[in-house]
């Protein structure tokens, strides 16, 4: 059986989605070496474009070009809920929370990928682009301590373009109290709003940082909340250097 027969149908349609939004957003990365490089699995921390981070999509596109799967993709434990998307998730090798299912994917060798900022971060009004918002969650960094991780930072150019945002959807799907915490976001796209548009055709690039290894200068106790928010900052500032950098600034 061939390798593409092998694939799941979540798998198979992901790949040839953002595969074809590579040509589309005339995608490229810079600083792909510093992942495929590693000798060990590491956590890939993303800056939450809008609405989706689509850009960390097509990355994983490429990755998995390269190394035979898509990273695993930290998701809300929600998902487990509901039949269709725990179907969807399961096929695309995303896992939720910090169980099992992590220990399985370091085990083998193979990267997660996470973005601190989510909806907070990936919904908000043309007013606030390429600006880190990832308040004090630093949930990814037990994760990554817990399993010996190295994180990546990575943040990309042209990802906030691709939409103009006309609220702070997160705010409002809070005060409103949208089921499961949903953003309420209008975001104008090419043909309309969001999600009955597509993006506007903006180059994206793709901005890998250098791995940062958490206990490079000793141990960290995980339960040391003024350890995990100095990493915390240290981490966010890397990644709003990347997207400084890409902006030229």
């Amino acid at each position: 059986m061939s390798a593409v027969a092998q694939q799941s149908l979540p798998l198979r349609a992901w790949l040839g989605l953002f595969g074809a939004m590579r040509a589309y957003h005339r995608y490229d990365v810079v600083g792909l070496d510093r992942i495929l490089a590693l000798d060990r699995p590491a956590l890939l921390v993303g800056y939450h474009g809008r609405p989706i981070a689509y850009d960390l999509c097509m990355l994983g596109v490429t990755l998995h070009e390269r190394l035979g799967y898509l990273p695993h993709g930290i998701v809300h434990g929600a998902v487990d809920a509901q039949p269709v998307m725990k179907w969807v998730a399961d096929g695309l090798g995303f896992v939720t929370g910090d169980g099992p299912a992590v220990e399985a994917v370091v085990e083998r060798g193979e990267h997660l990928c996470v973005q601190p900022g989510g909806t907070r971060e990936g919904c908000r009004s043309f007013r606030h682009r390429y600006e880190v918002d990832w308040g004090d969650r630093t949930g990814y960094l037990t994760m990554a301590l817990r399993h010996g991780l190295p994180i990546v930072p990575i943040a990309a150019t042209g990802i906030d373009d691709g939409y103009v945002g006309l609220n702070d959807g997160y705010a409002l799907g809070k005060r409103l109290g949208a089921p499961g915490k949903l953003p309420l976001w209008l975001g104008i796209g090419l043909f309309g709003p969001f999600p009955f548009s597509p993006p506007l055709p903006v180059k994206i690039t793709q901005l890998v940082g250098a791995p940062l290894h958490l206990e490079a200068d000793g141990s960290v106790d995980r339960g040391d909340r003024r350890a995990l928010l100095r990493l915390h900052a240290k981490v966010k500032g890397a990644v709003q250097a990347l997207l400084d950098a890409g902006r030229g600034r």
